[in-house]
This record gives C-alpha cells, structure tokens and sequence, in this order.
C-alpha cells in the first residue's frame, strides 16, 4: 500500500504501510532541471562557438542562482539553508553513523554538495561576466569595467572553472547512483515528484512557502539579470 501525506507534526505514519511524504517543493526542482538545462546549453553553445546563445544561457544561469539564494533563505523548509546546512561536527557524525539520515531534505554531505554546486556556478558565471576573448569582441557585459589582461585572466579561470564544474557533476551523478543502489533511496525520483519515501515513523513538519513568495523572488532576479545585462 503506497500513500502520499503532506508533511505534519506529530503524526504517525501507518504501521506496514509504504508512506510517501512531500519533501521538495515545485520551485526547488524546478530550479533543480533549469540548471540542469541551462548548463548543459552552455556546455553546447561554447564548445560550438555560439557565443550569442552561449551569454543568454550565462544570463539565465545567473537569474536561477539569484532566486536560488533567494529560496535558500525565505523559501520552503527543505529548501532553506538554515534547515539543511550543517557545521562540521554534524558532517562527521554523519559520516560515522551507519544510521539511516532521518531529517527530510538534504542530508549534511547533500548540503555540502548543493554549496559547492552553488558556489562553483556563481564562480563561473561572474568570471564569465568579465571575460575578454583574444580579440576583444566577444567579452562579457562588465568586461568594460576591467583592464584587457585582467578580462584575459578571468576567461582563462572561465575555461579551467568549467573543467572543474564537469568533474564535480560526474562525482555528484555517482554519488546519485550510489544512494539508489546501495541504500535504496532514489534521490533522482524525488527530484522528479517531490516526494520521498518515510520509514522513521512520526511524519517530519514542514512549510512549503507560497507562490506569491516565489513570484517575487522571480521577479528579484530578473531585474537583477535585467541591471547586469
């Protein structure tokens, strides 16, 4: 028997039953798949020299990023730095505990990789805005704001940050299957549906924020990317 329970407090899940709970909100996967999406057309639009194409992708890029912090701050409860980001004692524990993780959401090395995700994307898509290409043409919106070798030297770190953002998606790919595999938790399926298998009894408590709020930050990073562009 499968059902799906909205997240309460002090609620017990069924005895036997297969409980599937509401984790991930609409805004966060789809945050998740944009920067999926958009990455994956910048990979494209640079390696086929695109570059018009190659600069909206950065722009979308960076307007997922914004709302992304946004969320990470006022959004839903699992979406919520404070919820899921752990300090390094709660990361070691983690690690040595062979007990199943039993908070919803990101589990303290999850929060490790969704950071690093986050800055290395920043990283890489501020570099881009200063970069300057051999001839000067194709250089980014604030390129002007910076000396010709200062430009060269951030497309340089542009180039090597990518190679960097590459290796660290084939680890967080494996460390998916990894969770799939041997612990039996499908976190690519939740990405998909929001929802997450419950086997720790009383049903965890969590605030899904509302649209109006995801509206406004929507409408905060596109007048962010809008300013920049």
């Amino acid at each position: 028997m499968s059902t799906v329970w909205e997240s309460q407090p002090n609620i017990e899940a069924p005895a036997g039953a297969r409980t599937r709970v509401r984790v991930w909100d609409g805004f966060t996967r789809l945050t998740h798949w944009l920067l999926v999406v958009l990455m994956s057309a910048s990979w494209w639009t640079a390696r086929h020299h695109h570059m018009d194409y190659h600069r909206y992708s950065g722009y979308g890029l960076l307007g997922v990023l914004i709302f992304r912090l946004y969320w990470g701050v006022f959004g839903s409860t699992t979406a919520r730095f404070a919820h899921f980001v752990k300090g390094p004692r709660s990361i070691w524990l983690y690690l040595r505990s062979k007990a199943e993780h039993m908070a919803p959401g990101h589990n303290p090395l999850g929060a490790l990789s969704v950071l690093a995700l986050i800055g290395l994307l920043l990283a890489q898509v501020t570099l881009g805005l200063f970069s300057v290409d051999v001839d000067g043409i194709e250089s980014g919106p604030l390129s002007h704001w910076v000396s010709f070798e200062v430009g060269r030297e951030c497309s340089r770190l542009h180039q090597l940050g990518f190679v960097v953002l590459k290796a660290f998606i084939v680890v967080h790919i494996a460390a998916v299957v990894f969770y799939w595999i041997f612990k039996r938790d499908n976190l690519l399926w939740s990405m998909i549906t929001g929802l997450k298998d419950w086997r720790h009894g009383t049903l965890p408590h969590i605030e899904f924020a509302s649209a109006w709020r995801a509206l406004f930050g929507i409408a905060l990073a596109a007048v962010f990317v809008w300013y920049v562009a």
